[in-house]
């Protein structure tokens, strides 16, 4: 007989009965517990434990502990990304404590966020490069597109400048439109898009505008991928033609709670100074100019000699950018959830200073909320996530702290007076500004971003899954210039005057979607069905006060004696779309996506608002092939993919295709601004790829390589026109076709996989080439000057340099067409501006506790200098007095002209290639530390960023887009302590 109890009646069964007839299933159900670890014994949060043949699981906590209830007889499948899946029966235990092996060929089944889907490397039939949560927050940045430099083939980041706020040049793949902001690429975040382009600034941050990226926090992200070719981009239409970058947060834990903590401190310096000439070089150098132009200096041409003091020295190098700025960064984060809910809430705080010679500083407050939750069937799914962030930018409002005040003469008097204020007599005395007119100038810039995403998924039948995502921004920027008469000089009897520039983005996107995916023997498919319907209101503010009383009423326009200059503009910008995507894999070896997308766009008018774009993406896992294993055991993994597809462009205008009218000054009169044309349509981008895949000895070494060709026609430009028509431009379609092609080679190697030591390496290279190949009658065209058939976009017309005259000293230059004078028309050396290849490699390294990361960043690409104007009264490169072939120092009009041509030959070129230690990082894991007070980690952590320059190139930065004439690039070093608790 057998006794059981249930809810306090006793039962009395045979036994013969009991081995008849099994008990009731919910008999034999009993709570299991234990702990995950990996072969080191810590801990795996995030684990998934998976009753075998259910849906029904729960994930490990942030110590690795999980709790389930399942039958004394059902089998437990422990799975997690990196690791070997494991299958524990139950066999009646109540405690299973597992241990999971390393796999490195699971690596490969990370799931990549492809924007309306996911995939994985193995499966994917796109390019989509990726970088993870690890290399970005191990940089001190503040904008996101900072750590991708070196990291991805195929992305191009060039950085806008060393003033915190500048927004960062970013090409995936070359450069596809005439249009410089038709080549901007679009950026989701959290599935909701943002514009890319960079915001207008009338501060020291007008030339590269303002990064929309900044007010997120990088500690946040979980991975940046970026979607290149034409099957990865198609499902986006028109808003993907120059690539996509999908920025995806974190999210919290599933089960249990956790509060994480990373502060960290920085100090950040100019890396480069140049070599310029000492005192008594320099005003030799000048002496000798007046005696080669047979001049008699004077108190005119001569101050520098004759009035200046000639034992005064100062490293104008070391005044402008010689200071340390100072960088303060606080994240804090808190996780939670159970099985069906998970959260994460967070914020953080950075304050950065500057390296010029005032208390500028810039500010950045950040919160964000990520919230799942499941029904109890697994049904219904809810998501949020938000995204807030402000940012405080003080810069100089006027002030030029360019070449103009570096290269001033090394005799120069002082700036300041013992007060404070700005020195102008010896300046005036000279007859020239004191250099740091406009010091005392103020610029507050303050943005602020707004990013929510909802969305909501029901499973309607087994693998049909309806879903709908809702997306909300707004973005906006309010800069106010304050500028005090006494920046400038008090015998001018200057205004204390005020600029204001206010901007403001609002868009809302709206996303219905259905999925399917099913299994009919050896084939599966996914099916996306979805539509997209988006809008975007933008306006701008502008105006200017003048002849406030006293300084600290400046900003107040109530206070204004005068209000000029108001401008103020809204645009509005709809767009909608259907899309699909059908895909299909026989036996998890052919795959095949088919991608389709109707655009239709508010930018072009009613005959060509619509537009059809698609894309087909294979690929062949061929060591799934039988006589692929036997006959290559040692390959791990082999696929080859192609892709060709189209995707057009709309990034023009709003209201290009209609009449523009503004009003007159006087009443009731309209003049028109600008000429309609209701004909032009979209810009073409049709892209071509194939590429391979393999993984050697068990995926130890992993190799990828991409051949692309990209073209995109019917070029969309502000046509110019000429003057006598009354309009400087009007929108049209050119028939030009941009051809972007190159080669992209990856590879990532594990060498060493060991339980106290590991050793990875990665390495990508990238190579393209920017061809205009098509333009029909273009010497008939305004762009006769500008562009070359059979070359690229950036290209500089140069001079024919024939060298220095013996006789003069001066250089001189092939008048090509012997008409007595240099123009255009003698400019016939044409010289590619663009990188021939990039890339990076990195090294990551894990000892136990230790672990240790760099990469080395390397560009092959031309570079120019201009410092080497002897004889004038600034400074030059101490190069000049080692090289024989440039002009003799001269303060004549005729060698200001040589050497402005000069500016325009190839007389000032050299090789800007460098190779750059980007980022060094070293962390240790305080185990015992961490123990004894309770917390699952306590980490200390040293990174450096910029470390190493190693160039032959003698301007500030090889990278600067001015050639050489401006910092791109601080050297950063940080320290800092994350806790997990």
């Amino acid at each position: 007989m057998a006794l059981i109890i249930i809810g306090g009646i006793l039962l009395l069964l045979p036994k013969a009965a009991h081995a008849a007839n099994p008990t009731p299933l919910l008999l034999q159900q009993q709570v299991i517990t234990g702990t995950v670890t990996d072969q080191n014994g810590l801990s795996i949060p995030g684990v998934s434990i998976i009753l075998k043949d259910t849906k029904r699981g729960v994930v490990t906590n942030l110590d690795g502990e999980y709790r389930i209830t399942a039958s004394a007889n059902a089998t437990l499948v422990f799975s997690y990304i990196g690791f070997k899946t494991r299958e524990v029966p139950i066999d009646g235990r109540e405690v299973i404590n597992i241990q999971l092996e390393e796999d490195i060929a699971a690596l490969g089944e990370v799931q990549i966020n492809a924007g309306y889907y996911n995939t994985t490397r193995r499966e994917s039939t796109g390019n989509i490069a990726r970088v993870t949560a690890e290399e970005i927050e191990n940089q001190p940045v503040i904008s996101p597109l900072q750590a991708l430099q070196g990291r991805m083939a195929g992305v191009e980041v060039t950085m806008g400048g060393a003033n915190p706020g500048a927004a960062a040049t970013i090409r995936i793949r070359g450069t596809n439109s005439l249009r410089e902001e038709g080549n901007y690429p679009l950026y989701i975040i959290d599935g909701v898009p943002i514009s890319s382009i960079p915001t207008e600034s009338n501060s020291l941050l007008s030339s590269s505008g303002i990064d929309p990226l900044n007010n997120l926090n990088p500690s946040n992200i979980k991975s940046i991928e970026v979607l290149k070719d034409a099957d990865a981009t198609a499902i986006y239409g028109s808003r993907g033609a120059n690539g996509v970058v999908l920025i995806t947060t974190k999210s919290g834990n599933k089960i249990g709670t956790g509060l994480e903590a990373r502060v960290y401190t920085a100090i950040s310096t100019v890396p480069r100074r140049l070599d310029l000439l000492t005192i008594p070089q320099y005003l030799q150098l000048r002496q000798q100019a007046f005696e080669n132009d047979g001049i008699e200096p004077t108190a005119n041409n001569a101050y520098d000699l004759l009035l200046w003091d000639q034992d005064r020295y100062t490293d104008w190098q070391d005044f402008v950018f010689g200071g340390q700025a100072q960088t303060t960064n606080a994240n804090l984060s808190f996780t939670g959830g159970s099985e069906n809910t998970s959260y994460r809430l967070g914020g953080s705080y950075l304050r950065q200073g500057t390296i010029y010679p005032a208390d500028y500083n810039y500010h950045k407050i950040t919160g964000n909320l990520s919230l799942n939750h499941y029904s109890e069937d697994r049904k219904f799914n809810l998501g949020t996530s938000i995204n807030y962030g402000i940012d405080h930018n003080e810069l100089a409002g006027n002030l030029n702290l360019g070449p103009s005040v570096f290269l001033l003469p090394p005799n120069a008097p002082t700036v300041f007076n013992p007060d404070g204020s700005l020195h102008w007599e010896d300046w005036s005395a000279a007859g020239i500004p004191n250099p740091l007119e406009g010091y005392f100038n103020d610029s507050n810039t303050q943005t602020r971003s707004f990013i929510a995403n909802t969305y909501l998924s029901y499973e309607v039948l087994q693998g049909l899954q309806l879903k709908t995502s809702l997306g909300y921004t707004n973005y906006t920027t309010d800069e106010l210039r304050k500028i005090p008469g006494r920046s400038y000089n008090p015998a001018e009897n200057p205004q204390n005057r005020s600029a204001h520039l206010n901007t403001s983005r609002t868009s809302w996107i709206v996303e219905p979607q259905l999925l399917y995916h099913s299994k009919f023997g050896h084939l599966e498919g996914d099916f996306i069905l979805g539509a997209t319907l988006q809008a975007e209101n933008s306006s701008r503010e502008s105006l200017q006060g003048t002849g406030y009383a006293t300084e600290s009423l400046i900003g107040n326009l109530a206070a204004a004696e005068m209000i000029i200059n108001a401008q103020s503009a809204s645009t509005q910008y709809r767009y909608a779309a259907l899309f699909s995507r059908f895909g299909f894999n026989w036996d998890q070896k052919y795959y095949v996506n088919l991608t389709a997308r109707r655009d239709g766009s508010s930018r072009f008018g009613p005959n060509n608002r619509f537009s059809n774009f698609g894309a087909v993406g294979v690929a062949w896992i061929f060591t799934e092939e039988q006589f692929i294993e036997n006959q290559l055991s040692f390959l791990s993994f082999g696929k080859l993919r192609g892709s060709y597809g189209s995707t057009g462009n709309d990034q023009i205008g709003d209201y290009g295709y209609l009449d523009a009218y503004e009003a007159t000054r006087g009443p009731g009169g309209l003049y028109p601004t600008s000429l309609a044309n209701p004909d032009y349509s979209w810009e073409v981008n049709k892209k071509l790829e194939a590429g391979v895949e393999l993984g050697l000895l068990n995926d130890r070494i992993n190799f990828s390589f991409s051949w692309y060709r990209n073209r995109s026609s019917n070029q969309l430009v502000g046509y110019p026109l000429p003057a006598i028509t009354g309009f400087q431009t009007v929108q049209a379609n050119l028939p030009a076709t941009v051809e972007n092609r190159g080669i992209e080679v990856e590879f990532t190697t594990y060498n060493i996989r060991h339980n106290n030591f590991s050793w990875t390496t990665s390495f990508n290279l990238s190579r393209q080439k920017n061809e205009l190949i098509s333009y029909p009658e273009i010497e008939q065209s305004s762009y006769a000057n500008v562009y070359k058939v059979g070359y690229p976009l950036n290209i500089v017309l140069n001079y024919n340099y024939t060298g220095v005259d013996p006789e003069t000293g001066l250089y001189t230059f092939q008048d090509v067409n012997e008409d007595g004078r240099l123009d255009i028309q003698d400019r016939i050396n044409i010289q590619d501006r663009n990188r021939e290849f990039f890339g990076g490699i990195s090294n990551n390294i894990t000892y136990k506790n230790f672990h240790f990361q760099f990469l080395w960043e390397f560009v092959k690409q031309p570079g120019r200098l201009s410092y080497l104007n002897a004889g004038r009264t600034s400074n030059i490169l101490a190069f000049y007095l080692s090289e024989p072939n440039l002009q003799i120092p001269t303060t004549s009009y005729q060698g200001s002209v040589a050497y402005s041509n000069a500016l325009n030959s190839s007389v000032f070129n050299q090789d800007g290639s460098f190779l750059r230690l980007k980022t060094l990082a070293a962390s240790y894991n305080l185990e015992k530390i961490a123990g004894k007070l309770g917390l699952q980690q306590c980490q200390l952590f040293l990174n450096a960023q910029n470390l190493i320059t190693l160039t032959s190139y003698k301007g500030l930065d090889p990278e600067s887009p001015v050639g050489g004439s401006s910092i791109s690039n601080l050297r950063t070093i940080s320290g800092g302590l994350q806790l997990k608790f």
